[in-house]
């Protein structure tokens, strides 16, 4: 079988992962299993990364397609970049996404591993994307760690002129707010033009975007939890939606309401010690079996104190807490005042325009209209006359409901 033969073997199997309560935040856990499986389909000696790896990133609009030709050229390259976004649409992760899972860090890299194996890339190669995480990152310095050790594996054999000093270049492409926006509104506006010239000439399609799309697409992480069976229907009965003790709501002593979401082990961790139970030997964070009893636990520390005094407590903390408040005291909250979150519109606080840009004053026009204010001027402009306008009135067809 020939090298070229060997480096395109067929898709690798599916990684077989230690279960978890959430999703697989350890590096470590993802790499091992992923590598090992490389090794099992290519063998050792073929796994023949790129001499160089350039991770090219920047903000949207900072030009990343418009250089990277430019980049290419400079390092003497002349494969195709590869860009993450395009390599998790193809078939294979369509196929995924379309069975309702998401596509996470481990399938992430497990098809960028693959993708990099293939020969085209021997010399380098221009990563677009990569990495977006910090398990991404961390996977990456361990790809790094394992090249190295390839090259010092096989240097003086036979096979050294495939395993070379491998290196990582990282160029960051940046350009200011002000720039970043203007080039992400004129996308905007030549999408516009190509929908409105697709519907003139009759040729090319129309960029169809619904809400209930967008809606579907947000249900992607309850989705893949529940072709996992790690979703039930069961009202807080899951970890984002009540069930777990350290993700919810609390009433306080004087009735009003806290939230928390101490997901992350170092975030309970604190949630704990301000909650004075800190030392005490409980079930692991994780033991669905102990939500109910932990969940019944801390309510009662919550009823212990009121709302504002909580909030001294673990306001300000990485405890992922904050106050339930109503409508007047949201629109007063410190953060929402210094941001001008809020603006006064005939006496009633009006969510501000968002969002915002550098030049572009923007503002609200006016108050909610009242109700049959505009019955006049609507009538008017689909042709009924003053007259005939005071007649429906006249007759109780119009007028105030």
């Amino acid at each position: 079988m020939s090298e070229a033969q060997k480096t395109s073997a067929p898709a690798l199997a599916p990684v077989a992962l230690p279960s978890a309560d959430l999703e697989i935040k350890d590096a470590r856990i993802i790499f091992d299993p992923i590598w090992d499986d490389l090794e099992s389909h290519f063998g050792r000696q073929h796994l023949r990364f790129p001499k160089e790896i350039i991770l090219l990133g920047g903000a949207p609009g900072a030009g990343k397609g418009t250089n990277t030709a430019f980049i290419a050229k400079t390092r003497g390259l002349t494969c195709t970049p590869i860009v993450m976004s395009s390599l998790l649409d193809t078939p294979e992760m369509k196929k995924t996404k379309d069975a309702g899972n998401m596509i996470g860090d481990r399938e992430v890299l497990a098809v960028l591993l693959r993708r990099l194996l293939k020969p085209e890339y021997r010399d380098g190669v221009i990563l677009d994307g990569f990495p977006r995480t910090k398990v991404q990152v961390e996977c990456l310095k361990m790809l790094y760690e394992k090249m190295t050790q390839l090259w010092r594996e096989f240097y003086g054999t036979p096979l050294a002129i495939h395993f070379r000093q491998p290196v990582v270049q990282i160029v960051v492409l940046f350009v200011d707010e002000k720039e970043s926006v203007a080039r992400q509104l004129k996308r905007g506006v030549e999408t516009k033009a190509h929908n409105d010239e697709v519907r003139r000439s009759g040729h090319g399609q129309v960029v169809d975007v619904a809400m209930c799309d967008g809606a579907a697409s947000l249900m992607s992480l309850f989705c893949e939890l529940t072709a996992i069976g790690r979703w039930k229907d069961g009202r807080e009965s899951n970890l984002l939606d009540g069930g777990a003790h350290f993700y919810g709501t609390y009433e306080t002593k004087d009735g009003k309401f806290v939230s928390v979401g101490s997901i992350e082990p170092q975030f309970y961790e604190l949630l704990l010690e301000k909650a004075g139970l800190k030392g005490e030997n409980l079930p692991a964070q994780m033991d669905r079996k102990a939500w109910a009893q932990l969940k019944s636990r801390l309510a009662g520390i919550f009823r212990s104190k009121t709302r504002d005094e909580w909030c001294a407590i673990m306001e300000g903390t990485d405890i992922c807490f904050a106050p339930v408040l109503t409508m007047k005291e949201a629109s007063q909250h410190p953060h929402a005042k210094a941001r001008g979150a809020y603006v006064d519109v005939s006496g009633f606080a009006q969510p501000a325009p968002a969002p915002r840009f550098s030049r572009t004053k923007e503002g609200i026009k006016g108050p909610a209209a009242k109700r049959g204010q505009h019955t006049d001027e609507v009538l008017g402009e689909r042709g009924f006359s003053a007259k005939e306008i005071g007649e429906l009135k006249a007759a109780g067809v119009v007028g105030p409901q």
